[in-house]
């Protein structure tokens, strides 16, 4: 039986903002903004080729205090691109950072501990790490 995680839910005090940031500086897509009354409000926004998502509103998702979640990590195959794309969007992003030595022969010396870390506008706090290929 496969355990897949879809859903994150990431805690922020503005929804409009939040989902402007993830679409437009990070280039999630936008699964759905449901709309369910004033006080209930579902986005759903997926990185481009991820099967996880997040989840940002108001009303309908748990009470979180903004800004609280800490460690969500993205992947990506070319560091050096993500982080040129990350700062082309304005998105404060961290310089390349080699965290540990690689616990295996690689290719590339960035593939497992190359990082660049970055905050959503309350916080959140995320990491790209760079793995170009899987065994």
């Amino acid at each position: 039986m496969n355990w897949t995680l879809e859903v994150v839910i990431v805690p922020v005090s503005d929804v409009d903002r939040s989902k402007a940031f993830y679409a437009d500086q990070l280039g999630f897509n936008v699964d759905h903004d449901t709309v369910i009354s004033d006080d209930v409000r579902v986005v759903q926004l997926t990185p481009p080729g991820s099967g996880c998502s997040i989840v940002i509103g108001k009303g309908a998702v748990p009470d979180m205090p903004p800004g609280s979640l800490k460690g969500l990590q993205l992947v990506v195959a070319d560091l050096h691109k993500a982080r040129a794309q990350l700062v082309e969007r304005g998105v404060e992003v961290s310089e390349i950072q080699v965290l540990g030595e690689n616990p295996s022969a690689v290719d590339n010396p960035l593939d497992n501990v190359g990082f660049v870390h970055f905050a959503d506008p309350d916080g959140n706090a995320w990491a790209v790490q760079q793995i170009s290929a899987r065994g």
